[in-house]
């Protein structure tokens, strides 16, 4: 048991009073139904009652940050450069970390349309399958040294502190792998949202954490045995996808019993998905300035906030 006593603890009914005026307009049901991620679930009422209060603690993040970043250029009597906000967004997979990057990256984007707002995945610097293959790692698929992390952390340098685009590779979960020379970018961000899984994770080769060019970090957290039976009712969808599509890495699920290719998803949580997360991914946890807690039914009922 992780110690969280540098948070403060809120439930569901105390965090929804923590923000002001919220525009019952700004998202409906059809955005939600577009931007949640696959067996996900999320409702206006999550956007009025958790993310509403969230869009305004990152407004006050963001205008001291703005703030500190004019003063710091008088102190250095050096012009005013813009530099971008990042957060940082984390947790096991299949616990909603898309979903809520994405939601946030519409609501700053309604809150400050004066803003660019970008919003960007880590699955793009895991080392492509060949490699993966040759160092026999696919089996570890996802664990901190599947990572191109030096490159991770370049690029997270270069959007503090260079302008103009900056590219990162793009990966795809229907093939499982890099998408070869396909690359998308950011081009000078005022804030950029940045979710995965290994976000908050220190690195093997230097001192740096990732979570050091953050401005503000969200970890998503949920009991174990939930995690687990959302990633298999995730599994279980992606097969009935894969069913007609043999360009799908989960086509070749579809060519085995369904209890068979039920038990090789169960295998992959035991053996690489949980591990991963208990030792990797959860120890991370108390570098988040904020914690959401999942119940069973994906609905947000707890709340930490670090205290300082």
């Amino acid at each position: 048991m992780q110690n969280l006593s540098n948070y403060n603890e809120f439930s569901r009914s105390q965090w929804e009073t923590f923000h002001g005026e919220y525009n019952k307009q700004a998202i409906t049901d059809g955005e939600l139904r577009k931007i949640k991620s696959l067996d996900d679930e999320i409702s206006i009422d999550d956007v009025k009652s958790i993310y509403a209060p969230i869009r305004h603690l990152l407004h006050i993040y963001l205008k001291n940050y703005r703030k500190l970043t004019k003063l710091k250029s008088d102190f250095l009597n050096s012009s005013n450069k813009k530099v971008p906000f990042i957060i940082g967004v984390s947790g096991s997979v299949a616990v909603g970390k898309s979903t809520t990057a994405r939601l946030l990256k519409i609501m700053l984007e309604r809150a400050y349309p004066q803003y660019n707002v970008a919003q960007m995945t880590t699955d793009g610097f895991l080392y492509p399958s060949e490699i993966l293959k040759e160092r026999n790692l696919m089996d570890k698929k996802g664990f901190p040294e599947t990572y191109d992390m030096p490159k991770l952390l370049k690029f997270l340098s270069d959007v503090k502190t260079t302008t103009g685009p900056i590219s990162y590779p793009l990966y795809s979960h229907n093939i499982y792998d890099i998408i070869p020379d396909r690359h998308e970018e950011v081009n000078q961000p005022d804030i950029l949202i940045v979710e995965g899984i290994n976000v908050l994770q220190l690195t093997q080769t230097s001192n740096i954490y990732t979570s050091d060019f953050f401005d503000f970090s969200i970890y998503i957290d949920a009991d174990v045995d939930d995690i687990e039976e959302w990633f298999l009712n995730r599994f279980e969808t992606l097969l009935d996808l894969a069913r007609n599509d043999p360009n799908s890495y989960y086509y070749q699920y579809t060519q085995v019993s369904e209890k068979k290719a039920l038990k090789m998803a169960r295998n992959v949580w035991d053996n690489i998905n949980y591990v991963n997360l208990r030792d990797y991914i959860k120890p991370t946890m108390t570098r988040a300035d904020l914690i959401l807690h999942k119940a069973e039914n994906h609905q947000i009922d707890k709340i930490l906030l670090r205290k300082y």
